[in-house]
């Protein structure tokens, strides 16, 4: 890559899913007694508090998925 260019781990594949992940770190956050920041800054949360609401999210993914699998299998 050349100067000034970065490279995002964070594109998503399904770019209509944006608003489903958005939505999941709402209730994620809203499950742990979390305030999101209304401007969408993260830059003044708790490193703890943002760990949190990802785990989480990751957890709920991975289940999401597994049952997705097992849905599949079960014919």
């Amino acid at each position: 890559m050349g100067a000034g260019q970065s490279r995002s781990s964070n594109t998503l594949v399904v770019p209509q899913a944006n608003q489903a992940l958005e939505q999941l770190k709402f209730e994620v956050a809203q499950e742990l007694g979390i305030a999101i920041p209304q401007d969408g800054y993260y830059g003044h949360m708790a490193t703890r508090d943002t760990g949190a609401i990802g785990g989480h999210i990751t957890r709920r993914l991975v289940q999401i998925a597994e049952q997705s699998l097992a849905g599949q299998f079960a014919r």
